[in-house]
């Protein structure tokens, strides 16, 4: 059973928020391991996995961008793993190029500058994502999916930079 299934939610990549909370704790609430600790064994290992499976669900869900590649990846879209050499050229060189405006920027407002780009050239690629997936065009979401992971990978990049930058004023 996917994710989406097992909360009862449509497997879209815009999900309400609220609705997927609401769906999983009220799930939660029925799985929770502690109501099945005078049951028997097996309706106790039950309720852990099914506990289990939900929490994996919800935390997946719950991201957008961990929802959007989880989402490909049920259409059949295969995306190397985390850590993996960037094999497009055209990102690779944009992910060079921002890395040195990363490192070359002086102050905390210059680097959140940087992270708010990113954060918006995110925003903007999680929406064209609907369409690709529409169209169920592998290549380009695959490409697309690349690109949020590194924009993502940069954001967090440019907030310890930034953090990194305000210790060493204070």
């Amino acid at each position: 059973m996917d994710h989406f299934a097992r909360l009862g939610l449509p497997a879209a990549l815009d999900l309400e928020p609220a609705a997927l909370d609401r769906a999983y704790f009220a799930l939660q609430r029925q799985w929770h391991p502690d109501r099945f600790v005078t049951k028997p064994a097996s309706e106790r290992a039950r309720a852990s996995l099914e506990a289990a499976a939900l929490n994996d669900a919800y935390r997946t869900l719950k991201d957008p961008l961990s929802r959007a590649v989880y989402l490909a990846e049920l259409r059949g879209v295969v995306l190397p793993g985390d850590g993996k050499t960037i094999d497009d050229p055209d990102l690779l060189m944009e992910a060079i190029e921002a890395r040195e405006e990363l490192h070359e920027a002086g102050t905390a407002q210059a680097v959140e500058a940087l992270a708010a780009r990113a954060r918006a050239v995110m925003a903007k690629s999680l929406g064209d994502l609907g369409g690709l997936l529409l169209q169920d065009d592998k290549p380009a979401i695959r490409k697309a999916l690349l690109r949020l992971r590194y924009l993502d990978k940069f954001a967090e990049e440019a907030r310890a930079r930034r953090t990194n930058l305000e210790r060493a004023k204070a």
